[in-house]
């Protein structure tokens, strides 16, 4: 089969049907890069008065001093209203906020406006999130990003994408593929086919478009190989899942030159030194390729740098902040230029595997044998039944609703 275009190829929507949308979290101090600052806001909090806390709270019409909630699953925080809460605060969890950016999060379904519990409940061992980072027009970067952390969905464009989850229950079980899908993959490549290789193939050839993001899928065992084993590459890049740290070769490492200052204020790249500027501190070498490394058309680095600068408006609980760059910081941005360096040389590969899909006059004879989205249909894979495009039941364990008393779910 020759190759298809991109509106074509089967939609991500499709082949992976339930999803969710971003969470939305009604204000910003529960979130932020470091966990102590996290504490501190907390306990600022609940040394307040009744109209200190109003104030501090930042109400929504989801949430008020007064709001009754369940817990988060899997979290055991208070239910009791926020306006009698007292105590230490729940201890912080990391997320992802963002393309390539682990903060922490207060897990406290009070103080979120939509928390989506459904994510909460098949978060943890075993799951991977992929999160759409939605189309922007003449964008460069990833059309997906997975996570083994829960995603908050937030694009750094602004455009919300989509939340899927690789597996519809706790534990890594029930793949959230669509029906007989894997089945007709496995018949036709001659191989098994699992929910991991569907996602490692996605994180290599995904591709998004206005009408949304497209994977094409070829008939070809060998293109398959190669394009499940490249996305395993960039999986072990943007989840990490036994702890490992990437590194580049010794002499491409990068490394503090120059001390970073306690309170920098500008980031800049140097192309000449193939330096990061942090003010007066230097980091080297940078690969150009790290520096110019955007999602959804935002570079990366300098949107995690700023987010980390955000000083808060005073008086407020997001202005309680480290008063000076942490050294955990340094850390995370020399693991995070490791990581963009190493993807950025990944997408060539890439770009070799979604050009065999090409239809242009010019390449039809060497596209790659491709699977449609028609051929999905006629092999009965599509459409999906609604049934996969909604969250399993789960009721394996209990969760607590408002005031103590067990939550139906």
């Amino acid at each position: 089969m020759p190759g298809v275009t991109h509106d074509e190829a089967a939609l991500l929507a499709d082949l992976m049907p339930w999803s969710v949308a971003p969470l939305r979290p009604g204000r910003g101090w529960p979130m932020g890069p470091d966990a102590a600052s996290l504490r501190s806001r907390w306990a600022t909090f609940v040394r307040a008065d009744t109209a200190g806390r109003e104030r501090l709270l930042g109400p929504s019409r989801s949430r008020t001093l007064h709001t009754a909630v369940a817990q988060l699953p899997g979290h055991q925080g208070s239910t009791v209203p926020l306006a009698a809460a007292s105590g230490p605060c729940p201890d912080p969890v990391r997320v992802l906020h963002g393309p390539f950016d682990e903060q922490w999060l207060i897990p406290d379904h009070r103080l979120i406006d939509v928390a989506r519990p459904e994510l909460w409940r098949v978060a943890g061992e075993g799951q991977l999130f992929l999160v759409e980072q939605g189309y922007v027009a003449g964008a460069t970067g990833p059309a997906v990003l997975a996570s083994a952390v829960l995603p908050d969905g937030r694009s750094p464009a602004g455009r919300p994408g989509r939340i899927r989850p690789l597996f519809r229950r706790p534990g890594g079980l029930e793949p959230n593929v669509a029906p007989g899908l894997l089945a007709h993959l496995s018949a036709t490549l001659g191989q098994d086919v699992g929910a991991g290789d569907l996602l490692a193939w996605t994180l290599a050839v995904a591709k998004a478009s206005p009408t949304g993001c497209r994977v094409p899928l070829t008939s070809d065992a060998e293109i398959w190989e190669r394009g499940t084993e490249l996305g395993r590459r960039v999986l072990a890049l943007q989840a990490p899942g036994d702890g490992a740290r990437p590194k580049l070769p010794g002499g491409r490492r990068p490394y503090v030159r120059a001390p970073l200052p306690a309170r920098p204020a500008e980031l800049s790249y140097d192309a000449d030194e193939e330096a990061l500027c942090v003010d007066e501190g230097r980091i080297s070498p940078v690969p150009r390729e790290a520096w110019d490394f955007e999602v959804s058309g935002v570079r990366v680095l300098k949107l995690w740098f700023e987010r980390r600068m955000a000083a808060g408006e005073a008086g407020s609980l997001e202005a309680i902040r480290p008063v000076e760059w942490p050294q955990a910081w340094t850390s995370e941005l020399l693991e995070l230029i490791t990581v963009l360096a190493l993807l950025a040389e990944l997408r060539p590969l890439q770009d070799d595997l979604t050009e065999m899909f090409a239809t242009a006059e010019s390449v039809k004879e060497a596209a790659a044998p491709a699977i449609p989205a028609d051929a999905l249909r006629r092999a009965g894979v599509l459409p999906v039944p609604d049934v996969a495009r909604r969250p399993a039941s789960v009721l394996d364990h209990h969760e607590e609703g408002p005031g103590g008393q067990f939550a139906l779910i």
